[in-house]
């Protein structure tokens, strides 16, 4: 009782002392109870005195902390766990096996995926008809063809430099190509700059990435469609005569006017620059002298429309181009700038036969 009342120095010196016996006893009596690396698992009868005594739980006996499970009764003894060295070693083996072998998936439905070029459904994707599953359903249903060819399996690629891609028989922008049509306000030159300072085309789609010009022109007072865009060979199809790719305008005069007025139109007026012949004309709307009438034409001479009701007799007051080719005017407001659908910019491919 003395000696364990002592002061902390000796509480101290007796503890470091019970240490120390107990570092002998086990020296010289008990085996040194092993790290869990050097465990072994075995059990039953074969077990070492290395091995987990019997009567410690489930864990000693191969359970969910411990080795492998123990043996079922006459199957034998369970493997022995192996070290961490031989599974290094089989990590590194399996490393050096599959090293530099690249996990390439081909699609199933198409072998030849492995050929240059974007997959068709990516390409649709970004032209703007949906996701890519949304695609990969117009593909399924045989809507697409590329070439002339329809396609009927999902992984087909394709060069969008090259190819021919349509949809429900219309071709598809698939390269970076934008289109617009603009409701042009009566007063703005028909240039996308203007040294003037006059408010031009270009006053409308400063803030485009890149670089549009205008298909064809309209005068300063008349208003109406005219489409910007940066594809070159469809700007310059779209204004060919070759092509006869038709304009339609709505202009007010005051009549009254001839029942064959249309018909004189139709045969053709006699201009400086030569003969000017309508395809269409009829009259919208009249409220006492005053006429509404649509003239529609395939020639794009300057003032054409103009030119041919004033020398008809009947000079044009407001003028209003209410049709490009297949695009319409609409309910677009005067100065609005909107982006053609896939559906419009194939129906305006489909007029020139690109």
């Amino acid at each position: 009782m003395r000696s364990s009342g002592s002061g902390k120095s000796g509480g101290r010196g007796n503890y470091r002392g019970a240490g120390n016996n107990r570092d002998q006893k086990q020296g010289q009596g008990r085996p040194r109870k092993p790290r869990p690396e050097e465990r072994r698992y075995d059990v039953g009868p074969g077990a070492t005195q290395d091995g987990p005594k019997s009567g410690r739980g489930g864990a000693a006996r191969g359970g969910a902390k411990g080795g492998p499970k123990q043996a079922q009764q006459g199957r034998g003894r369970s493997a022995p766990g192996r070290s961490r060295e031989y599974e290094a070693r089989a990590e590194e083996r399996n490393r050096e096996r599959y090293a530099g072998k690249k996990d390439v998936k081909l699609p199933k439905t198409f072998p030849g995926a492995e050929q240059e070029g974007e997959r068709l459904q990516k390409v649709l994707a970004r032209a703007g008809y949906g996701s890519r599953r949304a695609c990969e359903e117009l593909i399924e249903q045989a809507r697409v063809e590329v070439n002339g060819e329809i396609v009927l399996e999902q992984g087909k690629r394709v060069d969008p430099e090259k190819d021919e891609v349509k949809v429900d028989g219309l071709t598809v922008a698939t390269q970076s190509y934008q289109f617009f049509s603009l409701n042009k306000p009566a007063g703005v030159v028909s240039t996308m700059e203007d040294p003037e300072g006059r408010q031009c085309l270009g006053d409308y789609v400063t803030n485009r990435e890149t670089r549009l010009f205008h298909v064809g022109r309209l005068d300063t007072e008349t208003e109406g469609v005219i489409l910007l865009t940066n594809h070159g060979e469809l700007a310059h199809r779209l204004t060919h005569p070759k092509y006869g790719v038709k304009k339609t305008y709505l202009a007010a005069i005051v009549g009254p006017i001839p029942r064959d007025l249309g018909k004189k139109l139709k045969d053709g007026i006699q201009l400086e620059d030569g003969y000017a012949r309508a395809d269409h004309f009829r009259v919208v709307e009249q409220t006492g002298k005053n006429y509404l009438v649509e003239v529609t034409l395939h020639e794009g001479r300057k003032h054409i429309v103009r030119r041919m009701l004033a020398e008809a007799g009947f000079p044009v007051e407001k003028l209003v181009r209410t049709a490009f080719g297949p695009i319409t005017l609409g309910d677009q407001k005067s100065g609005w700038l909107r982006r053609l659908s896939n559906t419009e910019v194939g129906m305006l491919m489909k007029e020139v036969d690109l």
